[in-house]
């Protein structure tokens, strides 16, 4: 499934985060590509190590956890530590696969990556092109959000960055394992979930029926989850 997960930084925080990484030194974004990506990428990125990049990172991964629809849709088990990446005019990325295991660099960290994410850090008036093109079971979306707003999807996704034809598009992008495996499992309970708290906004969570429903939600995650 893709999520649209709006508003993970308020405008304060879009701004905490980009004082920091517009300080910061940029070099070319090939530095952390596969072979695939390399023959396809045509953007700058923050190096993995960049002080500033770990700082902003650490926002982001605090406003993470403070967003209940991410944690629904995610069931995160492990997220790598945000990265960075600018497209200015003529800058593009061309359609690719994730790589299904990131290791940060210099540690023993590693993570399988089930889902792909993109937090947009640019008014998206700013800018013309930068469309992220992402290849799902129901067709093909391009997306472009807000600043602040972050997309949500599949690793396994084939996707893309559109050329960027005027200003500039800033993003943060980072993989996640979740404890479920599989998307249509996780899809399955992100549903259930949504139907227990609507149904329990209008009934109370005493309600017998949200007793029930959460006791099949927590038995389905204990046989899927993976952790």
């Amino acid at each position: 499934m893709m999520h649209v997960i709006p508003d993970v930084l308020d405008a304060a925080g879009v701004a905490r985060v980009r004082t920091l990484i517009d300080s910061a030194e940029w070099i070319d974004g090939n530095a952390t590509s596969g072979h695939q990506s390399a023959l396809a990428k045509n953007n700058r990125q923050l190096p993995e190590d960049s002080a500033q990049a770990c700082e902003a990172g650490s926002i982001i991964l605090d406003a993470l956890g403070r967003s209940p629809l991410f944690i629904a849709a995610a069931l995160p088990l492990k997220v790598f530590p945000p990265l960075f990446n600018s497209y200015g005019e003529g800058e593009s990325f061309g359609m690719h696969v994730d790589a299904a295991i990131r290791i940060q660099r210099g540690t023993d960290f590693r993570i399988r990556s089930d889902l792909s994410a993109t937090l947009f850090l640019e008014d998206h008036c700013a800018y013309d092109g930068g469309e992220i093109i992402i290849e799902g079971q129901f067709g093909t979306s391009a997306v472009k959000l807000p600043a602040g707003h972050m997309i949500l999807y599949p690793s396994s996704s084939l996707h893309s960055v559109r050329p960027v034809t005027r200003g500039r598009r800033v993003a943060s992008f980072f993989w996640m394992q979740s404890m479920v495996r599989s998307d249509a499992a996780r899809g399955t309970l992100f549903d259930l979930d949504n139907g227990i708290q609507s149904l329990a906004a209008r009934t109370g969570h005493d309600d017998p029926a949200i007793i029930q429903l959460t006791g099949v939600y927590h038995n389905l995650l204990r046989q899927w989850a993976d952790c």
